[in-house]
């Protein structure tokens, strides 16, 4: 009996976390679909009196909302790509070859990724301008994978630490190279961790808002963070109702994401702790 109210006690606590959690999603939701007259009414109602899908439609066939989605999945998958597929080259190397210095070099990655972003932003600025792609999505892809590449780097460091060294070695000796041992043997056994890379990865240069802000001055080269604001943002006041579907339609890629990769975000994760 003790043991079962315990339980009980457990599971009411761990729902009303997940309650807690999840109640701004919730509301987001709903308000996306309120009446503009309900979301502004006082006192404000949770569950709306009749649903309607005019922000949405308002958002997706009125607004540039479009480009500055297709802009964003540019900009991010494109990014992730660069690092993941420098990072598991350099995280093989760090991992399986003998340099002077290796541990010192791992260390140095790190530090790039901790470094604030508003201290590289001059200098970003000014190799990105240098060269000509000031104001591009190109531009501002090579800034963000600066801060995608370290971090991705660490992470699949790890998951390549974590990995038995013997079947390379039996490749090795039956003649494969490097290339080949590292595209058949390392990344297939570490695609658990390079598609939780992957996630982590592509959310933070979906979510980047300080370089996007500051690189890009055209509405056509925009990305979803410091555009969205102008979409919605009248003369003094804010479309409530716009900028939560907006927010509905910007998280979706994320949740799809996760919903992809779920089965292999877990074991990537768990083969990331093993060893590094």
């Amino acid at each position: 009996m003790l043991r079962l109210g315990g339980r009980i006690c457990r599971d009411v606590l761990v729902w009303a976390a997940i309650g807690l959690i999840s109640f701004p999603l919730v509301w987001m939701v709903l308000t996306s679909l309120k009446p503009r007259i309900e979301t502004n009414g006082y006192p404000p109602s949770f569950l709306p009196s009749s649903l309607t899908l005019v922000h949405y439609y308002d958002l997706l066939f009125r607004t540039g909302f479009g480009q500055l989605f297709v802009n964003s999945l540019f900009v991010s998958l494109t990014s992730t790509l660069v690092a993941v597929l420098f990072g598991i080259a350099g995280a093989y190397g760090l991992v399986r070859f003998r340099f002077a210095a290796r541990g010192l070099m791992a260390r140095l990655v790190l530090f790039a990724y901790l470094l604030p972003a508003v201290v590289l932003l001059v200098p970003l600025y000014v190799i990105v301008a240098s060269i000509g792609l000031n104001g591009s999505l190109w531009g501002l892809v090579i800034t963000d994978t600066t801060f995608a590449l370290p971090f991705a780097l660490w992470l699949l460091r790890a998951f390549v630490a974590a990995l038995p060294p013997d079947i390379e070695a039996a490749a090795a000796i039956d003649g494969a190279g490097r290339f080949a041992i590292l595209f058949e043997i390392v990344i297939p056994q570490a695609l658990p961790g390079i598609l939780a890379t992957a996630v982590f990865t592509f959310i933070m240069a979906y979510n980047e808002y300080l370089y996007a802000l500051v690189f890009i001055n055209a509405d056509q080269s925009m990305t979803l963070p410091p555009g969205v604001l102008r979409l919605v943002k009248e003369s003094y006041d804010i479309d409530w109702n716009l900028m939560m579907a907006a927010a509905v339609v910007i998280t979706m890629p994320i949740l799809l994401l996760f919903a992809l990769v779920q089965r292999h975000f877990g074991q990537g994760l768990g083969a990331g702790s093993v060893k590094g």
